[in-house]
């Protein structure tokens, strides 16, 4: 056995953290560990040279400050660990995000007990330790929702990593943590691909209606101008003025149809980069308010649009080739 898997075996062991646990998780006193911080373990070396200095010299005054300091000390190891006993941790909303963003895990505490839990501190693992803006504090018989960000670098499920709650209330002397791991996973969309080709027309689709929107009626707004629009439609006062490129979209009874097909791109194009421009075009198909179908090696989605068609067109790209468990 290497020495990382034995480290991570003796960690498991060490913590009691074994995987993904099921919510509710319960902070009991086993889960939690004390140790002093480095203010703590030079308070302590200091408190060992004024002993033997009153020893010394035999300073009654000496040994009163030495046992007052060194009481106070000890007492806030009690009140470091109380800060997280019983503390119930739940888990929150995880919306989808595109690879390279962070996602975020919505993360529960509830505090059952009548004190507040003060000067705490939540973040992954091993993603270093959080800045002084990450303090919070959970109220007596209360509950808030904490944020905790995670880098994002291929699509697909992403399991929340173990994460540590940490406090070195009140003295910073003493610190308390537990080490957690929810049952928490999110969704990681493709990378849209930067600079994608205009929305491909194909048989079926409405002429120009890969491009015009919702539309020949009613004046619905602008959008961001695509190459194949038509030039009839492009906003140009907008133009004259020293604005963008803008296209103008309308409302009406006929909605455009079009078909993003993994078939009709390029031989030459790679997995990712397929995926990457069938995801680009999802978006612009959604934006410009056309009925939209995909096509994938496995998966069929007719044409619709709305937002609970787009997450199942983006969702089918991030799991193409991916277990969907």
């Amino acid at each position: 056995m290497s020495f990382s898997r034995a480290r991570a075996a003796f960690q498991r062991w060490l913590f009691r953290v074994k995987g993904p646990e099921a919510a509710p998780i319960t902070l009991g006193q086993r889960r939690i560990f004390v140790l002093p911080t480095t203010f703590g373990l030079a308070l302590g070396a200091t408190l060992a040279v004024m002993l033997l200095a009153s020893i010394n010299y035999t300073l009654s005054l000496g040994y009163a400050l030495t046992f007052l300091i060194g009481s106070v000390a000890w007492v806030s190891i009690h009140h470091a660990f109380r800060n997280l006993v019983e503390l119930r941790i739940e888990p929150g909303r995880v919306e989808p995000v595109f690879c390279g963003a962070p996602l975020h895990f919505g993360i529960v505490l509830n505090n059952p007990g009548g004190r507040p839990r003060t000067g705490l501190q939540l973040r992954p693992t091993h993603g270093g330790k959080p800045v002084e803006e990450l303090l919070f504090d959970v109220p007596a018989a209360g509950r808030i929702l904490q944020d905790v960000a995670i880098a994002t670098t291929e699509r697909g499920w992403l399991q929340l990593p173990r994460l540590t709650l940490e406090t070195c209330h009140p003295l910073g002397l003493i610190r308390a943590w537990s080490l957690f791991q929810p049952d928490m996973r999110g969704l990681v969309y493709p990378t849209p691909e930067s600079g994608a080709p205009a929305l491909p027309h194909g048989a079926g689709d409405r002429p120009g209606g890969g491009t015009h929107g919702n539309g020949m009626d009613d004046f619905a707004g602008l959008r961001h101008h695509q190459p194949a629009d038509s030039p009839r439609h492009v906003a140009w006062k907008a133009v004259a003025r020293g604005g963008p490129w803008l296209t103008k979209t309308f409302d009406g009874n006929q909605r455009g149809s079009i078909w993003l097909d993994w078939q009709a791109l390029p031989a030459g194009l790679e997995t990712e980069a397929r995926l990457s421009r069938l995801t680009s075009w999802v978006i612009d198909a959604e934006r410009s308010g056309l009925d939209y179908g995909l096509r994938i090696p496995g998966t069929l989605l007719q044409c619709a649009h709305g937002t609970a068609h787009r997450h199942a067109c983006l969702s089918a790209l991030a799991l193409y080739g991916r277990a969907h468990g």
